[in-house]
């Protein structure tokens, strides 16, 4: 991917600041309307988009030749933390896309990185990925049932898919479906293949809609008889799980960083009514209780921090397998930090932190999903472990 000269750190945190200033004044604002992921919804985030592009700050990590801004994953890891402030960001400043560019840059044919990576980066196209199914065990990929029977030239899909985030407005779906059984003397997930399916393609449809805690973005795909060429196959038949590894690991990277920033906008909210004397004489803060949710937040937030930061060089060391590891460890303390400070917030704010006049109850839908998302967190604990049992090296 294509990286402009690095800028001077003054520059870059010039930027990062514009962007906060972005997300803050202009994205929080319609977080709820967002959260409906609706027509109305659509047309939020596209104006959202445009302003993002008329002040440049737009496409920050994606490739330069593809009219993104170059940024390498070092670098764009503070920003990622900004962005990440609202679950939002992200899409309304063109970095969603990040996973699905690099996946069809890396994996892709000529064929569908003409078609896709260019409208991608510009933000003209979506894309999901669709690896999650009912019945099936999200961490165990040999239980995954959805299949890609060959054909002459092509492939035809069958099965279901389920929590395929932003498939209502996707152009384009990597779907992983099984091209051979199970063969456990190969390794989990052997036989399984990523195709890239034109959402429009005959045969594919949503099903339904999965709203989480009252927020849109989920939704069920029913694959039935869904043909694509060989040419749409992303990496090599049967070795998906590597593609399918190589995007995890960066993506619950990614996640994590925008998990720290979720955090801290929780942990300014809970210091600002911690604070507060224009309520009673005193402020909540001078009670030793609430100086222990500081506290424990502090410590949380500081501690994940410093995770997140060495998962983020070892996905961008090739000499590393930072799924084993320090990937894991940044997920798990990213989603606890999360869990944590926004939890203390919501108790310091009382019954207000209950309701719509702050930004709590979303965080803390946020923070409860996190620990489920991108592999429950008893899955990252179990692997680790059992790893560092073994002898392992920690990376």
């Amino acid at each position: 991917m294509g990286q402009r000269p690095a800028a001077a750190p003054g520059q870059d945190r010039e930027l990062i600041e514009r962007v906060a200033t972005f997300v803050r004044q202009r994205i929080h604002p319609w977080e709820s309307e967002l959260d409906r992921d609706d027509e109305q919804a659509d047309a939020r985030l596209a104006q959202l988009c445009e302003e993002a592009q008329a002040a440049g700050l737009w496409a920050l990590p994606l490739p330069c030749e593809l009219g993104g801004g170059g940024w390498g994953l070092e670098r764009y890891a503070a920003m990622a933390v900004v962005e990440g402030r609202s679950e939002h960001g992200p899409a309304a400043l063109g970095s969603a896309s990040l996973l699905d560019v690099r996946t069809l840059t890396e994996h892709g044919s000529p064929v569908v990185r003409e078609r896709y990576l260019e409208p991608l980066v510009s933000g003209a196209d979506t894309a999901c990925f669709a690896m999650t199914e009912p019945g099936a065990r999200g961490s165990d990929p040999d239980t995954i049932s959805t299949r890609a029977h060959r054909r002459v030239g092509s492939f035809e899909i069958n099965g279901r898919k389920w929590f395929v985030t932003g498939a209502r407005r996707a152009d384009l779906v990597l779907v992983i479906a099984r091209t051979a059984a199970p063969d456990p003397s190969i390794g989990p997930g052997h036989g399984l293949t990523v195709l890239a399916v034109p959402a429009n393609s005959p045969g594919l449809r949503i099903e339904r809609e999965l709203p989480v805690w009252g927020a849109g973005g989920q939704y069920e795909l029913r694959f039935d008889n869904v043909r694509v060429g060989a040419e749409h196959v992303l990496g090599e038949v049967d070795l998906g799980v590597r593609v399918a590894a190589s995007r995890i690991a960066l993506g619950r990277t990614l996640r994590s960083l925008r998990w720290i920033g979720q955090a801290e906008r929780a942990f300014e909210l809970l210091l600002e009514r911690a604070r507060d004397t224009t309520r009673a004489p005193s402020a909540l803060g001078d009670h030793q209780l609430v100086q222990r949710l500081v506290f424990e937040s502090q410590l949380a937030l500081s501690s994940s921090r410093a995770l997140v930061e060495a998962a983020v060089r070892a996905v961008n060391d090739p000499t590393t397998d930072p799924g084993r590891t320090a990937v894991p460890l940044a997920k798990v303390a990213a989603s606890r930090a999360l869990d944590t400070v926004a939890d203390a917030a919501a108790q310091v704010y009382g019954a207000e932190g209950l309701g719509p006049d702050t930004a709590l109850p979303r965080l803390q839908r946020a923070a409860r999903q996190a620990r489920v998302l991108d592999g429950a967190d008893e899955v990252h604990v179990s692997g680790v472990a059992r790893r560092l049992l073994r002898g392992r090296s920690q990376h």
